[in-house]
């Protein structure tokens, strides 16, 4: 495999990656010139996963976040993340909603296509969230655990006989219409006029999920063509524009299928005359079909998702080979809003679309994963000793949060659940006020204590620090100053340096950054510049990249 990209030149032999330029140059006995985009003061700075001395902290391990695509293009973005870090995060990108369609059918040609690559190169992947509540196959499930059709008897229903009326009692809908009882054809008949909207068969009520069967015989003494209207739902026919047309001379048999109009509960069938045109009508009646769905049993819908969590672990586990061994298990589950008796935060639930913990449970809901995703990885080759299994989560700086956490991670510890950590999603800024950055920093101290408390592996993600000013406004990439940018990089060192003192050398299970380059915020590693008067653009090292190095080398 050999690709040739501006200032980058990857050369995959034996497992090993090799980049022309000193800013992703891994240093596997290859030499290489200084990449010119690199300036003063940070040129001379090793690839930034070298920095951690792994005898003193042997599980710390410093991670990026790429989409699937970006990785798989093999590009800048590929190079920075492989060289400079061990391990890449696919966030969404490689979740249930991303690879399994409304029938089950699941596309894992991307994640194999990068796994493989992996193995090449000898990288190492950490597993997106294999259970949540976003980003899942909603379209799936929802078909999973649809109701059922079943087998249902014709209803009869009301029955109107003009023949033998001798008064229309019926709704003429519109102001000039006209409709009456007449003799024609040596019988009584309803006689709809000229532009009139007239409810032909009326009065019973209907139910929006059942099919309706209207049928009538109709005659005219010309050609025509009329409009049907069934319980507020127009009712296309077979002529021009949709009308129902009937040929002159002859009684005719109309059979009318539609179901009601949202909403509507009153059942009529309605027709609807031009300028010029009448139609005589005999008998009428309607029937109908009852909805031939039932809704699943609760047994069913457990059988339902019990099947849906291994499909999809097996599916996942069957790719991976046991080549991703860390993963994140269950993603974002505590809502905040709902508090259960003992004061601690529910689990999320929903009544527009299906969670798994809505049909499994919330005690169970753990449980049930983690033990379906470890068979399944142990099934397709993986080794039951090296895999791990993240619980991850936002708002954990919320002490209360945290506790619920560990309140429904101690219920699932307790029902043999495999749960070694906790990956904490983090969200944080910097800012120009001391005493707002003051109280960032002791916000960041005590989540780092109390994630140390809870005894598990602990990991940080979404590793990105936003810049704002005195008043609180975002300073962005555009106006950020070089005295700015490096008061943020030492906050990111500062951040760094707590996680490694904080957190138990063998609770560490590292850091994950958000974005290695720069957004609309300051946030990477890298900038992105113009190096020519092209447009082309390089990324070129910050503040942060030293920052980086120096506190993972612990200075």
């Amino acid at each position: 495999m050999n690709k040739i990209f501006r200032n980058l030149s990857l050369m995959l032999a034996a497992g090993a990656l090799a980049v022309s330029c000193a800013d992703y140059n891994d240093t596997n006995n290859f030499t290489a010139e200084p990449d010119p985009t690199v300036v003063v003061p940070y040129k001379d700075l090793a690839p930034v996963k070298t920095y951690i001395d792994r005898t003193q902290f042997p599980n710390l391990t410093l991670g990026a976040q790429l989409t699937v695509t970006e990785f798989n293009k093999q590009e800048l973005a590929h190079a920075a993340a492989i060289t400079n870090f061990d391990d890449v995060a696919f966030g969404t990108t490689l979740m249930s909603g991303e690879i399994v369609n409304a029938k089950g059918v699941m596309n894992f040609l991307s994640m194999k296509d990068l796994l493989d690559h992996m193995d090449e190169i000898d990288g190492k992947v950490f597993g997106s969230p294999l259970f949540a509540n976003a980003n899942q196959a909603d379209d799936w499930l929802a078909t999973l655990t649809a109701p059922i059709e079943i087998v249902v008897e014709y209803v009869e229903g009301k029955v109107v006989n003009y023949n033998d009326s001798t008064e229309f009692h019926g709704t003429i809908e519109n102001e000039k219409g006209k409709a009456s009882i007449v003799k024609y054809d040596k019988q009584n008949v309803l006689q709809i006029g000229s532009q009139s909207s007239v409810r032909i068969i009326e009065g019973f009520e209907v139910d929006p999920l059942a099919k309706y069967t209207t049928t009538f015989w109709a005659r005219a003494d010309k050609d025509i063509t009329f409009d049907v209207n069934f319980s507020g739902n127009k009712v296309e026919g077979n002529g021009i524009n949709g009308k129902w047309p009937l040929k002159q001379g002859k009684w005719t048999k109309f059979v009318v299928e539609a179901q009601s109009a949202e909403g509507v509960t009153d059942g009529y069938l309605r027709i609807e005359t031009a300028r010029g045109i009448t139609i005589n009508i005999q008998k009428v009646q309607v029937g109908y079909y009852p909805d031939n769905h039932r809704p699943q049993t609760e047994q069913e819908l457990t059988d339902t998702i019990h099947y849906a969590v291994k499909a999809w672990c097996d599916g996942v586990m069957k790719i991976n080979e046991g080549r991703i061994t860390s993963f994140d298990l269950i993603d974002e589950a505590i809502d905040t809003k709902a508090v259960l008796d003992n004061g601690m935060y529910d689990l999320k639930h929903s009544t527009t679309k299906i969670f798994w913990q809505d049909i499994l449970g919330s005690e169970n809901y753990g449980p049930v994963v983690a033990h379906a995703a470890r068979t399944a990885f142990e099934e397709y080759g993986g080794d039951i000793n090296e895999l791990k299994f993240f619980i991850s989560e936002n708002g954990l700086e919320d002490a209360k949060k945290l506790e619920s956490l560990m309140y429904w991670i101690g219920i699932w510890d307790k029902k043999n659940a495999k749960i070694d950590g906790i990956n904490a999603k983090l969200n944080l800024t910097y800012s120009e006020d001391p005493a707002t950055q003051a109280a960032n920093k002791a916000t960041l101290n005590a989540l780092l204590d109390n994630l140390a408390r809870t005894g598990k592996l602990i990991r940080l993600s979404n590793f990105d620090i936003k810049y704002l000013d005195a008043d609180g406004a975002a300073v962005g990439v555009t106006k950020i100053t070089d005295d700015q940018r490096q008061q943020l990089a030492d906050y990111y060192a500062y951040v760094i340096s707590q996680y490694m003192t904080r957190i138990p050398r063998d609770k560490q299970a590292g850091l994950c950054k958000g974005n290695m380059v720069d957004t609309n915020d300051p946030v990477g590693l890298w900038a992105i510049k113009a190096v020519d008067n092209k447009g082309t653009k390089d990324w070129v090292r910050t503040a942060t990249y030293e920052a980086f190095c120096k506190a993972l080398g612990g200075q």
